[in-house]
């Protein structure tokens, strides 16, 4: 059986973007008589049927594609597992349900439209967690469909996106460090690796330099491979450095293991403070002192902020910040 004709097949013939064809072949504003003419006849030609969905044009799918980069989903214990289960759950109580598409590298780097997309099977589309540059632009503007990123955002680039406080939340934790008395503070994330690891990182900067504490090269140490794999070993000793600021608790679990295997107590020697406040099954999750990420909060914005988008509702547009709170542990320690 040959595959049916979609929006995107049509778009790409004419040279434009799905939403321009949609809006074309249900008679909405925003193409030219002259565009519209030629996108019908384009369509007549391939012999494009439209969906039940679009034949009644007032009714929906009923369904939104939750996009997430396979490297990060890992599997359902994961931060962006149970950030995608919130989602889920907020759009069950919506009426809408959740389609989950892994994203492979391969579509990533060419910038391919999601498969839900291509086959009309949502109304809308939420983008979770980190991804390229490249590809978070282009998905911001051609995707076809209303969207909205969950967890990732680009500076500069005009998108909707929901995401926690990162640059406060890391500038309140290193504050929360140096009233224990801690002045040599290192922060423990690669930063040019996403948008959210630089957030935290010039949070981290604002604190020091509102304190008064001259900020040293060496203290800003990388924690991960390209694609957001953690490397193998992150940290060798601490020399003179009283405590690390990391960029999540993830790395802060493994910076906490390096510092035991070279024979440094956590916090007796060395206090460590992480992000998120979530390890998977298996990690000590109640050991380390984190600002906590309220992904519930996130998920029930984003999903009501996008149907919203979907249904011509007036809306909360461009970046929103949903705040956190420090939740304190065991891993730190009162410097005398």
């Amino acid at each position: 059986m040959a595959k049916s004709v979609t929006l995107a097949d049509i778009a790409e013939k004419v040279g434009v973007s799905n939403v321009a064809v949609s809006k074309a072949l249900s008679g909405k504003p925003g193409v030219s008589e002259e565009l519209r003419r030629k996108i019908k006849e384009i369509a007549a030609e391939v012999g494009y049927v439209p969906s039940a969905a679009g034949r009644n044009s007032a009714s929906e799918t009923g369904n939104i594609g939750v996009i997430i980069p396979e490297f990060y989903y890992g599997d359902s214990v994961s931060f962006y597992g149970k950030l995608y289960e919130m989602v889920v759950r907020a759009l069950y109580d919506n009426q809408y349900y959740g389609i989950m598409e892994l994203l492979s590298n391969e579509d990533e780097k060419a910038r391919a439209i999601p498969k839900v997309v291509q086959d009309e099977k949502v109304d809308g589309l939420i983008f979770l967690g980190p991804m390229e540059e490249e590809y978070t632009t282009k998905m911001a503007e051609q995707a076809g469909l209303p969207v909205f990123f969950l967890d990732a955002y680009v500076p500069l680039v005009e998108l909707d996106a929901v995401i926690s406080d990162g640059y406060y939340g890391t500038y309140q934790l290193t504050n929360y460090l140096i009233k224990q008395g801690h002045r040599k503070i290192g922060y423990v994330g690669s930063v040019d690796e996403t948008s959210s690891i630089a957030d935290r990182y010039w949070g981290y900067r604002r604190s020091l330099r509102e304190n008064q504490i001259e900020f040293q090269k060496d203290w800003e140490i990388p924690d991960r491979h390209k694609k957001g794999k953690i490397l193998d070993k992150i940290l060798d000793t601490p020399g003179d450095m009283e405590a690390y600021v990391c960029n999540c608790d993830h790395t802060a679990h493994f910076v906490i293991r390096d510092l035991e295997k070279a024979g440094y107590g956590v916090p007796e020697d060395v206090s460590v403070v992480g992000f998120d406040n979530y390890l998977p099954l298996g990690m000590e999750q109640n050991r380390i002192t984190s600002y906590e990420v309220d992904k519930e909060r996130m998920a029930r914005i984003c999903v009501k902020s996008l149907i919203r988008k979907i249904k011509r509702q007036e809306y909360t547009g461009g970046i929103q910040i949903v705040t956190g709170k420090i939740v304190e542990k065991q891993t730190v320690k009162r410097r005398r």
